[in-house]
């Protein structure tokens, strides 16, 4: 009503975006403003979510769906599932991520996985059909324009049977085991489904059954709109689904559109792709004690990581290690024990059980039987295997070029070589370049190399001709943040993207790494240079021995890149901004300790210990209740509130199995206080605060996790003039240059400091959308050597009315999941609330997350 505009495109939202255009539309607002949808109607959208409309549709046009039954009560769904029998598959309708869906074997669980949909459908309807458990699931991301050209941008299959939801699942592209018939006949199902459901322009995701005995075909479902398949599709061909979705939307037509990578061919022209592409989704179970980590139809993934490498075993292994959790690779130091049907559940350590499986001698039919894999790819699992094994034992100096190039092209990385012959990563990196066996970069160019690729989207490959073409630009490496997960998220991705906004204007050539899909740092438009690549030390120094970059940015990425500094700085690349010695100050309990004590800062008093003795007679000299932490963690990881000894034994054994052998940190836990969280930015000259905010919740509540308000809602000016005061002495004691985040704790009139963080936090966004300034471009400016004087930024900015930031956490797809919240993180996105005043800015913040107020 305020904007008046003449179209709505609901697409590229997501399922908030199309549910909404929905209510817009019934509550008759489109009609009585002159709106229009566009990209897709109201009629599309009504069939392509609501299943009951759209398997009645399919039905009337001959394509195949699986047989089905909706039902509204439990009444109804006891007589459906008489007539469709077990196991049978439930989906709730008008949910993302399969909200709301199960799979029940039997009347033993019936009642509750249904009662389970019904409560998480809004429309409180669920599908109940016919299981296809064990059969392949494929999918298609295809796009259609007003004149009718169709064209599919990237076909994709899952590594996993249906049954796992795709963003549980690993999957490639593009699809490996189809035959060209086949292929033809799913693209040919996925152009008549676009014509039925009536989506006249943009993209849609089409999902397939294909019984692997048979060859049968079943239509799952298809969405009218970008998905998160459609953003894997775009990293994995170059090709932008959601700008030419917009395009499209608004009138384009395909053969109109130029290819921004060729800018020799249209849009019409399907991708090729000449490489392999992997996704492997990232979980975080270990956050949610008693949450159920089987597998199922519901999504339970947090992020994902995505590789392109010249073939499967390559990519599976750059996409391992990617992921960020210590993975080497698919290797035989992450095989679980093999016990008998333990494939048979698909869970998040089933890739680490086949691993197991293989070290004990099962076959690979057996392995392909029990986990619904199809036989090409456990083939290939194996071949990874087989190829480590024929390492283990050798001396590193009597490898050759030959053998190290063989392994390298299976993706198997230095740390595992150097743990196959007993070596350190470092020492075998030596001896590879002693060989002279590096990876060259091939380009991402939509075309199977038959057009020359104008844009420098790259990956690593162990091939003999290098396409990259470095320039001798003055150039600046940023590191990104990975795959998402709770405590890094695209909150560190903005951060990124601003960063190397902001370093274009200052004229450099800016590089970005990362292997996110989901993130906007990994669009190829938006660095000058993007290397789609795992931020490993190995994957990262090999970027650097080809680019010589002038300077590398760690401190947007969060605790990844971060991570890496002291590998990076010891093999003699540049880093810039705070140094790796201040980041190892702030980040060390034992060193900041010591420093907040020299500076004469309030602190809780705390300890180190290496043992649980020591633990416990630090708590007990201390005094209950103590906060329990690990050093070099992100999202509280490990971190727990103990009140005795048998509870602080407990948290212990956590927290030393993340520690990574440094020591722990037993500090007194400040009970009834007020928590603050501080943003500053710092250069030579001046330390400048750019928000302040307070925390909702109490204390003891991860920051991420807990409500915030900025400005702060009840602070005295004395105790915000303290804050000030600690901000400055830090940020200069600490020697930062960009961004440093400070978290402190007030009670009794005492200002307490809890840790400083010399690098972007998650609330930069917050602030930055709060205040109008852009807090992130300052500080990479600064890292490059910019004084915040010469950039107008010398004192705190003042907000208009209250923001308070809100945050989503996810226990409705983890039943089972403690839901109280504490010192560990939990929360997967967040929202923001503006208003004039608290009150108000609180529950605007409350209906975005999703709190039904009354």
């Amino acid at each position: 009503a305020k904007e008046r505009p003449d179209a709505i495109l609901p697409t590229v939202g997501g399922q908030t975006g199309l549910n909404l255009a929905v209510e817009i539309a019934e509550a008759g607002l489109l009609e009585k403003y002159g709106v229009k949808l566009i990209g897709a109607d109201l009629r599309a959208i009504r069939l392509a979510e609501d299943r009951s409309k759209f398997r009645n549709a399919m039905l009337e046009s001959g394509l195949p769906v699986t047989d089905s039954r909706f039902v509204n009560t439990l009444e109804e769904a006891w007589v459906a599932i008489e007539e469709i029998g077990y196991p049978a598959l439930v989906r709730a309708s008008f949910t993302l991520g399969g909200t709301g869906g199960g799979v029940s074997h039997g009347p033993e669980d019936f009642a509750r996985v249904i009662t389970h949909g019904l409560e998480n459908s809004p429309v409180n309807e669920v599908l109940i059909e016919k299981s296809l458990l064990g059969w392949k699931e494929y999918e298609l991301e295809v796009m259609r324009d007003n004149s009718n050209n169709f064209v599919v941008i990237c076909s994709i299959e899952n590594v996993d049977p249906m049954g796992v939801h795709t963003g549980d699942s690993i999957t490639v592209a593009p699809a490996y085991t189809l035959t060209d018939k086949e292929y033809q006949h799913l693209r040919d199902l996925a152009r008549r489904v676009m014509e039925v459901v009536g989506v006249e322009t943009g993209g849609s995701n089409v999902q397939f059954a294909v019984n692997p005995e048979t060859g049968e075909t079943i239509i799952i479902e298809m969405n009218p709109r970008v998905s998160r398949s459609s953003a894997l599709a775009s990293k994995a061909t170059g090709f932008p689904i959601a700008k030419m979705a917009a395009l499209l939307a608004v009138g384009y037509s395909l053969d109109e559109i130029p290819n921004d990578i060729t800018q020799e061919t249209p849009a019409s022209f399907e991708p090729s792709i000449d490489y392999s592409v992997v996704k492997v989704p990232r979980w975080n179970f270990e956050k949610f004690p008693g949450s159920d980590a089987t597998l199922g139809p519901q999504m339970k993934s947090v992020g994902e990581v995505m590789a392109i490498g010249r073939t499967f075993p390559e990519a599976l292994n750059k996409a391992l290690r990617g992921l960020d959790v210590g993975l080497p690779g698919f290797s035989r130091t992450i095989a679980e024990p093999y016990s008998d049907n333990i494939l048979q559940v698909p869970t998040a350590e089933r890739l680490f059980q086949v691993a197991g499986a293989m070290v004990a001698g099962i076959p690979d039919e057996q392995i392909a039987r029990e986990t619904g894999y199809d036989i090409w790819f456990v083939e290939h699992l194996r071949m990874i295997l087989d190829a480590e094994a024929a390492l283990v034992g050798r001396e590193l100096e009597s490898l050759t070029a030959a053998e190290f190039l063989a392994a390298k092209r299976l993706g198997i990385s230095d740390l595992m070589i150097a743990n196959a012959v007993g070596s350190a990563e470092m020492t075998v990196r030596a001896r590879r370049k002693a060989l002279d066996v590096a990876p060259v970069y091939y380009r991402v160019d939509t075309c199977a190399a038959e057009f020359v690729a104008h844009t420098p989207y790259l990956y690593a490959t162990y091939e003999t001709h290098c396409e990259a073409e470095p320039t001798d630009r003055p150039k600046v490496m940023i590191l990104g943040g990975g795959p998402n997960r709770i405590g890094q998220g695209i909150e560190f991705d903005y951060c990124c993207v601003q960063a190397c906004w902001a370093l274009s204007e200052m004229g450099f050539e800016t590089i970005m790494v990362n292997c996110n899909p989901e993130t906007v740092s990994t669009d190829y438009d938006t660095a000058d240079r993007l290397y789609f690549e795992p931020l490993t030390l190995e994957d990262v120094l090999n970027i650097v021995d080809l680019e010589k970059p002038d300077g590398i940015i760690v401190q947007f990425g969060g605790q990844t890149p971060i991570n890496l500094t002291k590998g990076l700085q010891a093999a003699g690349a540049p880093i810039w901004g705070t140094s790796p010695d201040s980041i190892d100050l702030a980040e060390d309990r034992g060193r900041f300790g010591e420093l907040l004590q020299q500076l004469n800062i309030d602190h809780p008093d705390w300890g180190l210990a290496k043992t649980e003795a020591e633990a416990l007679a630090l708590a007990n000299r201390i005094g209950y209740p103590v906060l329990v932490r690990p050093s070099f963690v992100l999202g509280g990881r490990a971190m727990a509130i103990a009140y005795r000894d048998e509870s602080l034994r407990h948290f212990l054994t956590k927290a030393t199995a993340v520690a990574g052998g440094n020591d722990i940190l037993v500090d007194q836990f400040i009970e009834d206080a007020f928590e603050v969280d501080v943003d500053a930015l710092v250069d030579e000259e001046r330390v400048v605060i750019a928000g302040v905010m307070q925390h909702i919740e109490e204390a003891g509540i991860h920051s991420g996790d807990s409500a915030c308000v900025l400005p702060p809602y009840k602070i005295s000016l004395y105790h915000m003039s303290i804050i000030e005061e600690f901000t400055e002495r830090l940020g200069k004691a600490l020697n930062v240059r960009g961004l440093m985040n400070i978290q402190y704790a007030i009670k009794d009139d005492i200002v307490y400091v809890i840790e400083v963080n010399p690098r972007a936090s998650r609330t930069v966004p917050f602030v930055s959308k709060a205040t109008g300034v852009p807090v992130a471009k300052l500080a990479a400016k600064v890292q490059a050597g910019a004084l915040l004087a010469d950039l107008g930024f010398t004192e705190t900015p003042r907000v208009d009315g209250f923001f308070v930031k809100e945050v989503v956490l996810p226990f409705n797809k983890l039943p089972g999941s403690d839901p109280r919240l504490g010192p560990e993180m939990r929360s997967t996105g967040e929202v923001m609330g503006h208003a004039a005043r608290f009150g108000h800015a609180f529950a605007k913040s409350q209906m975005a997350a999703g709190t039904a107020l009354p």
